[in-house]
């Protein structure tokens, strides 16, 4: 197949990038700056988003295009960071219905990046993906923002699915080595009140969740990219802790959060119970459902 993947340099897309070759497809990879980049077997830079970028006179016909750009949310949130946010996804989105609109023919199908953060968040209420948001917030306006440009694409006939990624769990990058910073240092312990949900994923499920979407005819709309065990931060910290052969004891309290990273703390202290009703009912078979699993699998690969 050919695959042509914006973000495909980051955290998601060059894991993704990496497996899909090891499957034999072509990705064609969307970057800013194609120059500074060497081509690779299975692997080529296609620029985009200059002035004089034209990637659709680059790119051959393609099966599938898998949308990932987007800056970083994981800086503190200033006003000029959440336009920065909010504008790098809708202009990416906005560029990729362009491109599709100019390609003679279409890729039969468009999986777009978004995140459970559209549901809102909540400590008691379960989201699927027939739920409404709970409430507002930044995240859940950009989410609906990203999505509602990505919808454009099935009025030009591909099938679009929304990929609302959870906390994703890898060794390198991510949220984890971030967490597991403090059990190292034997001060691990439970964030804000320890109440909030983790709708977490291993890296592993994300890269299959997003090949099974391309490949899967059934697979249309929103898709919940998180295992089906989601949990509650003071448990995660425990299994987390008791993997790594830590104490789980010193808490840290939500207003140093909030006084630390300002908004964005809501990343931290919130959450949400996401659970994914779709992938499940498509046929999909998680590698990693339970935590305990996940967790063995990421620490034993640092060792």
């Amino acid at each position: 197949m050919n695959i042509a993947v914006t973000g495909g340099t980051g955290f998601v897309g060059s894991a993704l990038t990496g497996y899909l070759t090891s499957l034999y497809h072509h990705v064609y990879i969307l970057t800013r700056n194609s120059g500074n980049k060497q081509n690779k077997e299975n692997i080529t830079f296609v620029e985009w988003l200059q002035d004089d970028s034209r990637p659709e006179k680059e790119l051959p016909s393609l099966d599938a295009v898998i949308n990932l750009a987007g800056a970083s949310i994981n800086d503190r949130w200033t006003s000029r960071q959440k336009q920065k946010i909010l504008k790098s996804r809708i202009e990416s989105t906005k560029e990729v219905n362009r491109i599709i609109d100019e390609l003679e023919d279409k890729p039969k199908v468009l999986v777009n990046a978004s995140a459970v953060g559209f549901y809102g968040t909540s400590r008691d209420v379960e989201f699927t993906e027939n739920s409404r948001p709970y409430n507002y917030n930044f995240l859940q306006d950009v989410c609906r923002q990203w999505e509602g440009e990505a919808a454009n694409a099935a009025a030009l006939g591909v099938r679009t699915v929304f990929a609302r990624f959870g906390l994703i769990l890898d060794d390198k990058e991510g949220a984890l080595p971030k967490m597991m910073l403090p059990y190292k240092l034997f001060a691990g312990g439970p964030i804000g009140s320890g109440n909030q949900w983790y709708s977490w994923v291993h890296l592993k499920d994300v890269i299959q969740l997003i090949t099974f979407a391309m490949q899967t005819d059934a697979v249309e709309g929103p898709m919940n990219v998180t295992a089906p065990h989601p949990e509650r931060m003071e448990d995660f910290g425990k299994k987390l802790g008791r993997t790594m052969n830590r104490p789980h004891w010193a808490p840290v309290p939500a207003s140093v959060l909030r006084t630390a990273l300002g908004e964005m703390s809501i990343l931290i202290l919130e959450g949400q119970k996401v659970l994914p009703q779709k992938p499940l009912e498509w046929g999909y078979h998680f590698s990693y459902p339970e935590l305990e699993g996940a967790l063995q699998n990421i620490i034993s690969s640092r060792r």
